[in-house]
């Protein structure tokens, strides 16, 4: 099979991930496509003979250039969280050059249970491109990320040197998992000869608590934890406090009432069925990042 097999977003944590991963799944380079908006930043890429496109996710006529000679691509959900309703524009532009460019099957990195309903406010984004891919003529495959480890590590180092985790996640759980995990399936995805439509729910092995969790970065750092419970409302004054930007804490603030309510709390084998290997347990991964807790 020479499918080609188009990345979006390459130059991004996640894109560039995949690309390795599907490098070292086998396929060729020649057989690889990486769009972004500044090809300049994949010319190691291009050096490695991977075919490196520019891509406007505003200009769906650019985007259709972009895919021309694709048959398998990767949707990877783009970062426009700034202005409402900019990311759904941006992601039907995808699916509508996609569907002009004659690609067959379309990968999208989605959330955990986006439909209506859901407290975080860029659900809506993630609900309405599985709605656009399900009502056009592409094979389709949904990949619903639970949220990273690599995120909940850059907030334990906010909460760490104070000793305190201030949260309004309650008793609700939380199957992190990791970004390469993610990658790994997101390529075995994207590289399998299925032509069928899926979603899946992309998680680690494991749902913990926010308690849960802080006991196990104690053990792990050497350094007390302690959670304090607050409200929403209580938690969202005190990241503005902190100079966390004005859009960003009702995001912030939802992320745990979403927890709250348990919309992240499901365990799926998604990953050891796409990829063939398990995914990794938190307490793993925060071992292997255990220099940065402690200092």
């Amino acid at each position: 099979m020479s499918d080609k097999l188009l990345v979006t977003g390459a130059s991004g944590q996640l894109g560039r991930l995949v690309i390795d991963e599907l490098l070292a799944r086998g396929i060729a380079p020649e057989r690889i496509v990486a769009t972004t908006r500044k090809p300049e930043a994949l010319a190691a890429l291009a050096a490695r003979g991977i075919e490196v496109r520019a891509a406007d996710f505003d200009d769906s006529a650019a985007l259709t250039r972009a895919f021309a000679g694709v048959q398998r691509l990767l949707l990877i959900s783009t970062d426009a969280l700034d202005a409402p309703g900019k990311r759904l524009a941006q992601h039907r532009n995808a699916v509508q050059a996609a569907v002009a460019a004659d690609v067959r099957h379309v990968v999208y990195t989605s959330m955990p249970r986006p439909e209506p309903g859901s407290p975080v406010p860029f659900a809506p984004d993630h609900y309405g491109t599985e709605q656009a891919l399900a009502a056009s003529p592409l094979g389709w495959t949904v990949l619903r990320n639970c949220w990273y480890m690599q995120n909940l590590l850059a907030g334990l180092r906010g909460s760490l040197p104070g000793g305190q985790w201030y949260s309004a996640a309650g008793e609700g759980r939380v199957a992190y998992v990791s970004r390469e995990d993610c990658a790994r399936a997101a390529a075995a995805a994207l590289a399998s000869e299925s032509s069928g439509n899926a979603t899946y729910d992309i998680t680690g092995p494991e749902a913990l608590t926010t308690a849960e969790i802080a006991g196990l970065v104690s053990e792990i750092a050497d350094r007390p934890l302690a959670v304090v419970p607050v409200t929403p409302e209580a938690l969202g004054q005190g990241l503005a406090a902190h100079g966390v930007p004005g859009f960003f804490v009702p995001v912030l603030v939802s992320f745990d009432v979403n927890t709250a309510q348990g919309n992240v709390a499901q365990v799926s084998d998604a990953v050891q069925r796409l990829t063939g290997r398990a995914p990794q347990r938190l307490a793993d991964f925060l071992k292997t990042h255990r220099a940065e807790l402690a200092a």
